[in-house]
């Protein structure tokens, strides 16, 4: 998001201030994450992995794709440049008249999806959740016709974070999700012990609309106090406005495709059973947590830096090669370790953020394999964003649309293989294994979702392949070090290890001389911080910059 804020023609001081407006972003971003993770635990109690659970996350999916194709991503590469150069050249109120026209287009066409979008559920339902039957299926499109004009609010909301983040104003706009998920806290913990799971699901859809109502509405006053031309029209005749619409479209296809993947997901896992969707989803929001707090504040911090080089096409090459560097390094620096945690204590992270009430130890293995299955293209997906960002900075975005587009259509294949042909083979080897399975509603067909998360994960690998090599090709070599990745994964691996017996091993023996209060949150956070502490500590050991200087810069805030 930084990037796009970032005018042509801004002052040095203002791009030496780039890293503090990342530090502001991965902040709202934090907390926004936390709230989340708590609005899932909440969530967690009060459903479990029930069918109730599997139509509330599939009915999510459905408007989410109405948020994510014109939402903050779309506005972010259209609308973002163009209005803040136009606040860089000081003509604030032709930024006014051009944010207005925005927001009023905006408003009209979403208000048009939302309303062909309640009308029509039913039938987009049968392309997004086929596998859906009776109840099940008739709750889903009870949420979703109550759920579609929340996220039209949430789409003007990405417009609010644009134009606060065009007047760096980053923080606000990254942690008013948190009122979005305070809202659905409110709503299950006032009703969660009085209603079904049918109408506790109906109730929490309300909620998310009470929500994207608290997340717009505090971002509004802000909005028009920086934004003070702001005058609502339909006006195509500006120049600034048609250069939005002519960047709007290419973008939107690009979304589109992202989303393409995450709807191939969702299809497919409904033809597993309702478990497998809320497995699906209760995953997702563990496996997203190191790309969205490292992959995605690395780019943010490093995109702007790119974009900005100058000189000869090889003094540019040059300096894109070196922050390209420095940014795989920080990045695999957090999320290779995250990898191994997934691996071996994913299970302690799964109980310490969903078990309890409703929600089983056998959903807690379940999630923790469909979590190993994503582990699969984890680091992949995190480095492919900065290569995506590198060539965003050469003002090339059709390169990496091809390569999503290869990556979607692999993705739909393999998974299709992977929960269908080739479940009962991964059923037969975990069998063999001798790995425990979960004991799930409609027995183990429900563990093809293991399969969806790896073969995404094996496309996401394709994805950046591609990336990389199309770069090497433009500007040179560029790769992370052998020897510097042996000493990640070395670090990892011990940390792993430590982790996982201080849990099988001694959390037992320590647990008596405990607090008993939430005991999967107790245990869950001795176990982090006995990982983090090892691997911090052997990479340390093993001379691995970035541990020395993440430590340099705690002791400077320690101060």
């Amino acid at each position: 998001m930084t990037v796009d804020a970032t005018p042509a023609g801004v002052t040095a001081k203002a791009k030496s201030r780039g890293a503090g407006f990342a530090m502001f972003v991965g902040a709202g971003i934090l907390l926004s994450r936390i709230a989340g993770l708590l609005r899932e635990k909440v969530f967690a109690h009060y459903f479990g992995n029930s069918n109730a659970a599997g139509a509330f996350k599939a009915a999510l999916r459905i408007p989410n794709f109405l948020q994510n194709l014109f939402g903050e991503g779309v506005l972010s590469a259209s609308f973002i440049p163009v209005y803040a150069r136009l606040l860089a050249e000081g003509d604030e109120e032709l930024a006014g008249r051009v944010a207005g026209v925005v927001v009023t287009m905006l408003a009209l066409v979403t208000s048009i999806l939302v309303l062909l979008g309640v009308i029509f559920t039913p039938w987009i339902l049968f392309a997004v959740a086929p596998g859906f039957g009776g109840d099940v299926r008739l709750l889903t499109i009870q949420i979703v016709r109550i759920m579609f004009p929340g996220i039209g609010l949430l789409v003007i909301s990405a417009w609010c974070l644009g134009i606060l983040n065009s007047h760096r104003r980053f923080f606000l706009s990254y942690v008013a999700p948190v009122f979005m998920n305070i809202a659905m806290i409110a709503v299950l913990l006032i009703c969660g012990a009085k209603m079904t799971d049918s109408s506790l699901a109906i109730a929490a859809a309300w909620g998310t609309v009470i929500g994207a109502a608290l997340q717009l509405g505090v971002q509004v006053p802000f909005v028009f106090r920086y934004s003070k031309q702001v005058r609502f029209a339909i006006d195509t005749t500006l120049e600034p406005v048609r250069e939005i619409l002519r960047n709007f479209g290419p973008v939107v296809v690009g979304r589109g495709v992202i989303q393409l993947s995450a709807y191939l997901d969702s299809l497919l896992a409904s033809l597993l059973g309702a478990a497998a969707v809320s497995g699906l989803a209760y995953q997702q929001i563990i496996y997203l947590l190191p790309i969205s707090l490292f992959a995605m504040s690395v780019t943010a911090a490093e995109l702007p830096q790119m974009s900005s080089a100058t000189g000869t096409a090889e003094e540019v090459f040059a300096k894109l090669r070196v922050r390209m560097e420095r940014g795989l390094r920080q990045i695999a620096f957090f999320v290779v370790p995250s990898v191994v945690a997934f691996i071996a204590i994913g299970n302690v992270l799964v109980a310490a953020l969903y078990q309890g009430g409703k929600f089983s130890a056998d959903d807690t293995r379940y999630v923790w394999y469909i979590l190993i299955g994503s582990t699969v293209g984890l680091l992949a997906s995190a480095l492919g964003r900065l290569y995506s960002s590198a060539f965003y900075a050469l003002r090339d975005t059709k390169t990496p649309l091809r390569f999503a587009i290869m990556r979607v259509v692999l993705t739909g294949v393999l998974g299709y293989l992977s929960c269908r042909p080739l479940r009962p083979l991964l059923v037969a080897a975990l069998q063999a294994a001798r790995v425990p399975l979960p004991a799930m509603a409609g027995g183990t067909v429900a563990l093809g979702a293991i399969g969806l998360t790896a073969s995404a994960g094996i496309a996401g690998w394709l994805e950046f392949l591609l990336l990389r090599h199309g770069l090497q090709k433009r500007v040179g070599d560029i790769r992370l070090q052998p020897g510097f990745q042996a000493r990640l994964w070395f670090a990892a691996g011990a940390a792993g290890i430590a982790g996982a017996a201080f849990y099988q091993l001694l959390i037992p023996r320590l647990a008596p001389h405990l607090p008993r209060v939430l005991p999967h949150i107790r245990d869950g956070a001795i176990t982090v911080i006995v990982f983090g502490a090892v691997y911090f500590g052997v990479a340390l050991m093993s001379g691995v910059p970035e541990a020395r200087s993440t430590l340099q810069r705690f002791r400077r805030r320690q101060r």
